[in-house]
């Protein structure tokens, strides 16, 4: 006998148990959700300078450039970081 026969020939049966099942699952995510998850607090490094009418070149100059050579000697400081920091400190300077 084909096992898919039985379901079938039982299509409301079929739709009953998949609804339970459903049900089944969301019931354990509710409570399984977030407890696998661990709390992660990563290390953050937040430098703001104020440097009035300066343009982004100057600040790229005399702000960025620095910070990026300091960070840069960090151990485990990813570039993609830097890139960030870079992008942040040109948006802050074009305010």
């Amino acid at each position: 006998m084909n096992p898919s026969r039985i379901f079938i020939l039982r299509p409301v049966a079929t739709s009953l148990l998949m609804v339970g099942i459903l049900l089944a699952g969301a019931v354990a995510y509710k409570q399984f959700a977030g407890v696998g998850a661990a709390e992660v607090d990563y290390p953050t490094i937040q430098v703001i300078t104020f440097y009035p009418g300066a343009s982004p070149d100057v600040m790229a100059a005399s702000v960025t450039a620095p910070l990026e050579r300091q960070f840069g000697q960090v151990p485990g400081l990813q570039q993609n970081d830097l890139d960030q920091l870079r992008r942040q400190l040109h948006h802050h300077s074009a305010i």
